[in-house]
């Protein structure tokens, strides 16, 4: 492995990875144990491997657990004593990485993947980001009200529940400014799966339908037409890092590379870079992903990943670009979790889902 000490940081400012001194050894991402063979392989090829490798450069492990792999033991009063597997950590040498995530194969883990996650917050674990950030990144209507002052105006969005009562149509009252064609996809779906684009009110009503089969609510949000690129902008304590540019195939409405989008990694547009400001003072956590979309005029604030793929720069063997922006977000971990220790552990840095400021 080449030596990460000598990769300068690209984008927005710059971060230097701190000594591995301090007292975090761990991170635990909590992830639901229901991938197929196929997705495991191809996952572990995309990121997870890198991820642990990148933390054992910085003096840390980073291990994989389903939410049953957590065990607490509550008996003694104000002295929770918290397992992974059979190995019992501690709020100060283990971080969890708990973000909520609703594919479908996944949706009986949400109520107990977000209950452990309140679970080890109130036992003193620091969280990266805590429920109440979980929950404003897996709705994607939550999302924009939430960060509804955002410089770069939100795309225009209708929230639809799809129960027994979706063939009554009662949804389409709040449709009526919606305008054609349209994207309608989950609201809390992650990776592009399924979008689709809508060119009636009929067309909505098909997708509604299929969408009960699932019970998966919708959103719907006007196509910015074809051609819309899709930027991310990784940022990392408070700053815009780097960007990913997705750009979709042609004939889609999607950049996401699962459905066949080209990535790069350019400069971060200024533009972007300016707005960053706005989303850290309201998500004051160390690491989040916002995506925009440019219409081939303007920006458009699309969603928030508090959990954001660092996806891999194929066209590089060494993968450069996303060791070093997976270093940093882990760096940045580890300098949170050090203050938040400093601070008194569990009264340090709570958030404040009103006024998205950090409490005390």
């Amino acid at each position: 492995m080449s030596d990460q000490s000598s990769l300068a940081p690209i984008a927005v400012g710059e971060s230097r990875p701190a000594p591995p001194d301090g007292p975090l050894r761990r991170m635990c991402w909590i992830f639901p144990d229901r991938e197929s063979t196929r997705a495991a392989a191809m996952w572990r090829g995309f990121f997870w491997d890198l991820y642990a490798e990148v933390a054992k450069d910085l003096g840390m492990s980073w291990t994989r657990h389903s939410p049953d792999a957590v065990t607490v033991d509550g008996t003694g009063r104000g002295r929770p004593r918290v397992y992974v597997d059979d190995e019992l950590v501690t709020p100060q040498d283990t971080l969890f990485v708990t973000a909520l995530y609703s594919l479908p194969y996944q949706s009986m883990d949400i109520f107990n993947q977000y209950a452990l996650c309140a679970v080890l917050e109130q036992a003193g674990f620091y969280l990266p980001f805590p429920p109440q950030v979980s929950l404003i990144g897996n709705d994607k209507l939550a999302t924009l009200l939430h960060l509804d002052g955002s410089p770069v105006p939100p795309i225009p969005t209708v929230r639809v529940g799809t129960g027994r009562d979706v063939g009554k149509h009662l949804y389409e009252a709040a449709l009526g400014n919606m305008t054609y064609p349209a994207i309608v996809k989950p609201a809390g779906w992650c990776g592009g799966g399924g979008i689709n684009l809508a060119r009636s009110l009929e067309d909505i009503r098909g997708l509604a339908s299929l969408a009960q089969g699932g019970d998966t609510t919708l959103v719907v949000q006007p196509y910015l037409g074809d051609g819309t690129v899709d930027y991310r902008v990784y940022v990392v304590d408070g700053k815009p890092y780097a960007v990913m540019k997705r750009t979709p195939a042609s004939g889609s409405p999607v950049a996401n590379a699962s459905r066949g989008g080209a990535m790069e990694f350019p400069p971060v547009p200024d533009e972007l870079a300016e707005a960053t400001a706005y989303f850290a003072e309201r998500l004051p956590i160390p690491f989040f992903c916002i995506d925009f979309l440019h219409d081939g005029e303007r920006f458009w604030f699309s969603e928030l990943e508090p959990d954001g793929v660092i996806a891999p720069d194929f066209a590089d063997p060494h993968r450069t670009v996303q060791r070093d922006i997976t270093r940093a977000r882990f760096t940045a971990y580890r300098d949170t979790h050090t203050k938040w220790l400093a601070n008194g552990a569990r009264n340090a840095l709570a958030f404040d889902s009103g006024t998205g400021t950090e409490t005390r």
